[in-house]
């Protein structure tokens, strides 16, 4: 089960309170001395809004690993020192279904589909300025960028959430709100086919 959605959407609380095993995709992000990073236009902060700062690849590898054996190795993340500071096993056992979240899941919707591995694809969507206050206070609690970093990150992506949404739908990812995506976990868990009304999942 992939779970995308902007930034503060509530994707990791989501998962937390589905009770399946969850797969923090944001573990993906390259390191900040990393070359190919992307920068925003006209400035000279790292955009990691941008799927160019995230290794796709190693991701889908994990999840087919993941969905193959039960079982797979995962970098651990510092986003406030933008580095990997290790890594960890991430064991499934036997569940038939884990969730796959971060805010480029719908980036690879099409390749875990093609792979066989994809239950259903979620877009979670709350609005631009709740998402924002979310997101603000989780980033300063947890110390992931500096206050003006963050203000200009979150200023940025509020003004851009309604596209953002758009994009990852048009990837592939239902957009719903809370209670229907734990509805549609629910249907996947049991081993139902998702409906398809309002997008192509």
């Amino acid at each position: 089960m992939l779970l995308c959605g902007p930034s503060g959407s509530g994707k990791s609380l989501l998962g937390a309170r589905s009770g399946l095993p969850v797969l923090r995709l944001d573990d993906f992000y390259k390191e900040g001395d990393d070359p190919t990073l992307p920068l925003v236009a006209g400035s000279a902060d790292i955009d990691w809004d941008h799927p160019d700062s995230w290794d796709a690849d190693t991701a889908v590898a994990a999840i087919v690993e993941l969905c193959g054996t039960g079982r797979t190795n995962v970098p651990v993340y510092d986003i406030s020192l933008s580095a990997r500071t290790g890594a960890d096993a991430v064991e499934i056992g036997r569940t038939p279904l884990f969730i796959a979240e971060g805010i480029f899941a719908a980036e690879i919707v099409n390749r875990c589909r093609e792979l066989g591995v994809l239950a259903d694809a979620l877009c979670l969507s709350r609005g631009p300025v709740k998402t924002f206050r979310r997101r603000f206070l989780r980033d300063l609690k947890e110390g992931r960028k500096s206050v003006p970093f963050l203000l200009r990150r979150g200023w940025r992506l509020m003004r851009a959430e309604r596209s953002i949404v758009a994009r990852q739908t048009a990837l592939g990812a239902y957009a719903c709100d809370r209670d229907e995506a734990m509805g549609r976990l629910a249907s996947a868990a049991a081993g139902h086919q998702a409906p398809t009304s309002r997008t192509a999942a």
